[in-house]
């Protein structure tokens, strides 16, 4: 089912970004680009937060952050109540956050896998809904844990 997907990187993430919001497009999701535009040094707190930000206000939306590693975009966007964010390097991952966790922003690294896996990941993680049940119950103790810093 196709989904709104809110996407942002930094400077060392726009080439697998650019890559992805093709795929995402040709795929059928509405796909909006949150920047950045040009590989001009940025920081990417500013853009974790951009896209989170729109998940938030976005029923059954998903972010996608990437960087050159997808580590700080993940540290960065976990900070964010109501954000669920994983870094995932594999299909298993995706599927398995999204199952157990109910992730709603993948994370991705540049510098860490090509755009052919990005994409199957990306596809993954769209597809694959949260499996509910006792997984609820641990999402609700994520979310109680009150550490987060608002928007």
């Amino acid at each position: 089912m196709p989904k709104t997907v809110f996407l942002g990187s930094d400077h060392a993430g726009l080439n697998l970004k650019a890559a992805l919001v093709a795929h995402l497009a040709a795929a059928g999701h509405k796909v909006v680009d949150l920047g950045p535009t040009e590989a001009t040094s940025v920081d990417y707190p500013d853009f974790a937060r951009l896209v989170c930000r729109n998940v938030l206000d976005t029923p059954e939306s998903a972010g996608i952050l990437v960087c050159g590693t997808g580590i700080g975009m993940s540290i960065a966007a976990n900070r964010i109540g109501g954000i669920r964010a994983a870094l995932c390097v594999n299909e298993y991952l995706a599927r398995m956050t999204r199952l157990h966790n109910d992730a709603n922003v993948l994370c991705l690294g540049e510098r860490v896998i090509g755009a052919g896996l990005a994409a199957s990941i990306a596809d993954v993680f769209l597809e694959t809904g949260f499996e509910g049940g006792r997984h609820q119950r641990r999402v609700d103790l994520i979310e109680s844990c009150g550490l987060a810093a608002p928007l």
